[in-house]
Formats: structure tokens, sequence, C-alpha cells
């Protein structure tokens, strides 16, 4: 037996139990939904609309998102937000270091998976992926860190910055990463 076919037999079993996983991941299937005239995402199939009572206990902001979806455990969100901005696409860069440093600055700890300007059905986003921690650090606390396995997407859109974000708690990364990044592939902007 020649070596390529000893290679070829020794990782077939390991790349047909990788594809199971990823084809058994949960949410895969998306259902295309519309925020708004300009904006349709892929939501994953068994997540449900939060209603603005949920919205305001689990994200309290001045402003709110346009639309929260959940999984039916509630560990699993994708958001949509907006917010006026001063920035234009040919600033898409900078943003991605503005915010990079953000999210250092917000975290005990950041582990970037990725980090870069892709497009997605024709339009450029800042795409930050990371898995990230948060300590308490008061003295005598013995509590573990919270970790979350994060997606977010940036994109301008006139004058409003969108932010698309994938959140799972970090031990379910695995399971939902497929998915997050399905979803935010699946984003389709039309210009206002």
């Amino acid at each position: 037996m020649n070596s390529l076919s000893l290679v070829f037999r020794s990782t077939l079993p390991l790349v047909l139990a990788l594809l199971t996983l990823t084809a058994a991941a949960p949410g895969l299937k998306l259902k295309k939904t519309t925020i708004n005239k300009t904006l349709t995402v892929g939501v994953p199939a068994g997540f449900i609309t939060l209603p603005d009572e949920g919205i305001a206990v689990k994200y309290p902001a001045p402003r709110k998102p346009l639309a929260v979806f959940t999984n039916p455990s509630g560990r699993v969100d994708f958001s949509v937000a907006q917010k006026p901005t001063t920035f234009a696409s040919r600033d898409y860069g900078l943003l991605l270091k503005i915010y990079k440093a953000s999210i250092q600055n917000m975290y005990t700890k950041v582990d970037f998976l990725s980090e870069d300007i892709r497009t997605v059905n024709k339009r450029d986003f800042v795409a930050l992926e990371f898995v990230s921690a948060v300590a308490d650090n008061r003295r005598g606390s013995n509590l573990a860190p919270i970790r979350r396995y994060q997606f977010v997407q940036y994109a301008i859109q006139g004058d409003q910055l969108l932010v698309f974000t994938f959140n799972s708690p970090a031990d379910e990364q695995a399971q939902w990463q497929p998915t997050a990044r399905a979803v935010m592939q699946s984003i389709a902007l039309k210009e206002k």
C-alpha cells in the first residue's frame, strides 16, 4: 500500500466524523427574515424573536437593538443593532482597528479567531470572531470566568452603523460556530 493510500485511509474517518458533526449542528437551516425595508437576514430555525421586555432585560441600553433572536434555551442569541455614525465605507480599515481595540478593552481576555474586512452579498463588512472571557477580579472571589463565543459584523449604510452579533457560551462554540458563520453570510443589505 502506498503512503498516499495510507494517509487517505487514516484521515477518511476523521473527515467523515467532522462532516457529520457539522451537518448535525443545530440551526443550519436558516429562515429568511426581514428586519426592515433594506435588510434581511437568515435566522436559525427554532430561534424566536425576543419581545421588547426580554430585550430590555437581556440588553439594557439607551438604544434597543432592531431585533434579537434567541434559541429555546435562551443561551444563544443573534442581534441586529443600529446607531448613527460619521464614518463612511472607506473607513472600514480604521473601524476594524477601533472595534478590535474596544473589544479587547471590554473583556478580561480575548482570543480572536478571525478579524478582517469581507464581502457578503456584494456588501463589505468588518468581521470579528472571538472567544471572550470576563473574570471577577474582586478580592476573595473564586468565580470562574464567564466565557462567550462571539461573531460580530459591522456595516455602514448611509449615516448608520449596523452591528450584527451572534453569541453563545464558549463551551458550545463547536456546536454553534457553523450556524454563526452561515447567519453572517446570509445578511443582505439593499441601498436606501
